[in-house]
């Protein structure tokens, strides 16, 4: 009896949680999924606006040859993208990080200086984006005539362009590291203090703490905040692809066809980008799991 009583509360707590999630499941299927399915539909046909309408017209693969092989900025855009979300993306999860590592002491006016790094989150709209971005707000000066430029120039060329990519617009990631720094926030409040009080107890260091306790149990929150960053930048205005999308659905040729076979593979390149931040920031799997059941196992027999 008691058990038949407890799948029935189980059963009704799931259909509570799905009725919960139902309007979003919806939306997710109507706003998100099946314009996905149309994009790769339409990739595959040259789709031209007539005055009797849309037109379409099967040519299998031939928009995505015009990408690969024929535009001459595609393909160097789309590798411009990969190299800022390579260099911002771990950037910004790190800065994050040691920002809210100190956000979280405990400190006189904590609360406000919170607001002041989430403001530019409530501030920065599109309108006021587009105007800092027009009147070069985001930019800093160049670093071209640093030591330390110069100092990285004479070893590696591949790091100074890093290091003056990164400094030519940190403004603007500053600006990304708002709910990162909240979310990294509310996951180091929950961390249970006794289990820092029993290694300090135990003469462990700060240090020790940080690599050994805290990074560890905020891991999976790491990489929440790698995939949100990396979808920000996908959608971000200094990104090169996504005017080059915008302007091809109102070519004269292919159009809509030619815009979603680059849409597709734009949106294919982001996926493959949040699978290697997921493989990189996974939990490890606990090796000694098996080996302890083992010796448990033995221990029993004796």
């Amino acid at each position: 009896m008691k058990k038949k009583k407890a799948s029935l509360i189980s059963k009704r707590q799931w259909f509570i949680g799905y009725m919960f999630m139902l309007p979003w499941i919806l939306g997710f299927f109507i706003l998100t999924a099946w314009p996905f399915i149309q994009t790769v539909y339409l990739s595959f046909f040259s789709v031209n606006r007539t005055i009797l309408g849309w037109e379409r017209e099967f040519v299998a693969l031939e928009n995505y040859r015009y990408a690969f092989f024929e535009s001459v900025t595609f393909v160097p855009y789309l590798l411009t993208f990969v190299w800022m979300q390579a260099i911002y993306a771990p950037v910004i999860t790190v800065i994050s990080f040691i920002l809210a590592l100190l956000l979280n002491m405990s400190i006189k006016a904590r609360g406000f200086f919170r607001a002041i790094f989430f403001l530019p989150v409530v501030v920065m709209s599109g309108p006021v984006m587009y105007q800092l971005l027009d009147a070069g707000g985001l930019t800093s000066v160049e670093i071209h005539n640093f030591t330390l430029w110069m100092m990285v120039a004479q070893f590696s060329v591949t790091a100074a362009d890093a290091l003056l990519y990164l400094f030519s617009h940190y403004t603007m990631m500053l600006w990304f590291t708002g709910i990162p720094i909240i979310l990294l926030i509310n996951a180091l409040q929950k961390i249970d203090s006794g289990i820092v009080e029993a290694a300090r107890i135990d003469s462990a260091t700060s240090w020790q703490i940080l690599w050994k306790i805290t990074i560890p149990i905020i891991r999976p929150i790491f990489l929440v905040s790698m995939i949100l960053t990396i979808v920000q930048l996908a959608g971000y205005t200094l990104n090169p692809v996504l005017p080059m999308i915008q302007e091809s659905i109102h070519a004269t040729v292919s159009g809509l066809g030619q815009a979603s076979a680059l849409a597709w593979i734009y949106s294919a390149v982001v996926l493959l980008i949040i699978g290697l931040a997921f493989l990189f920031l996974k939990e490890p799997k606990d090796k000694s799991g098996p080996e302890i059941k083992r010796r448990q196992m033995a221990w029993n027999e004796r």
